[in-house]
C-alpha cells in the first residue's frame, strides 16, 4: 500500500517521504532496496536543498537521490510515525513501530526511522555531523551517575552488557519508547557506524573496562 506521503524514486529503486524532524526543521528519509541503512537529510531552510546526516552513506544515497526526493514530496503531508518496508517493488507501511520477530527474522529488525533520526539529532554537533564524543561523553556521564551500572561493575557484568543497558536507557529516554528493544538499539548502533560498529562507543568501553579492572583489586 502506498499512501499520499511516501513517493517512488527514479534516480535510485527507492521510496521517500518528508519528515518533521525533532528539532522543528524539515527532513527527508528514503529507504533503499537492499540497503539495512535509510538515508537521512535534513532540508536548508536557506536554500531548500538536502544536507545529508554524515553517517548516511554517499555511494547508496547520492545528493540527487535528495534532490528528487524534495521535489517528489514538495507540498506532501509529512508521514506520520510508523515503519515503511521495501520489498522488492512493492512498499508496505505500517501504521505503527512493527514488533520484533522471532527466530532467524529477528536480525533483519527495521528501526523505526524517526526514532533513529532522534538519535541522530540528540548526537550531532553545530555543523550537523554525528559526533562520537558527544555520545560516548553523555553515556560516560549516564554511567558515572547510575546506581545500577556501579552495581553491574561491581558484580563484574560483563561489558558488552553493561554497554546495551547504559545505551538502551539513553536511547529510549532520547525517542521517548520505553518500549525500545536491545535489538533495536543494537540495530542503533550498528547504523550509526556501518563500517565499524564498535568504533562507535570506544571511548566508552575503553571507561568500563577500567572500571571493571579497578573494581577487581
Amino acid at each position: 500500500m502506498i499512501r499520499t506521503s511516501v513517493v517512488d524514486l527514479s534516480v535510485i529503486k527507492g521510496i521517500a517521504y518528508r519528515m518533521k524532524l525533532p528539532s522543528g526543521g524539515s527532513g527527508i528519509i528514503i529507504f533503499r532496496e537492499g540497503a539495512s541503512q535509510p538515508g537521512i537529510a535534513s532540508i536548508s531552510k536557506t536554500s531548500g536543498e538536502a544536507i545529508p546526516a554524515s553517517n548516511t552513506p554517499k555511494d547508496t544515497y547520492p545528493q540527487e537521490a535528495f534532490s528528487e526526493a524534495i521535489a517528489l514530496t514538495a507540498g506532501l503531508p509529512y508521514k506520520k510515525r510508523g515503519s515503511v518496508q521495501l520489498k522488492g517493488d512493492r512498499v508496505t507501511e505500517d501504521a505503527a513501530p512493527a514488533e520484533a520477530e522471532t527466530g532467524q527474522e529477528a536480525e533483519e529488525v527495521i528501526v523505526n526511522s524517526d526514532e533513529y533520526l532522534k538519535v541522530v539529532e540528540k548526537y550531532s554537533d553545530k555543523t550537523g555531523k554525528v559526533s562520537y564524543a558527544l555520545l560516548n561523553r553523555d553515556m560516560i556521564k549516564f554511567a558515572h551517575s547510575s546506581s545500577t551500572v556501579r552495581k553491574m561493575i561491581g558484580s563484574g557484568t560483563k561489558p558488552e552488557d553493561i554497554t546495551l543497558y547504559v545505551a538502551g536507557s539513553k536511547f529510549r529516554s532520547v525517542t521517548g519508547n520505553p518500549g525500545l528493544t536491545d535489538t533495536e538499539v543494537s540495530k542503533m548502533l550498528e547504523l550509526l557506524d556501518e563500517v565499524s560498529p564498535k568504533g562507535v562507543l570506544r571511548e566508552f568501553n575503553e571507561e568500563i573496562r577500567r572500571s571493571l579492572s579497578a573494581a577487581k583489586k
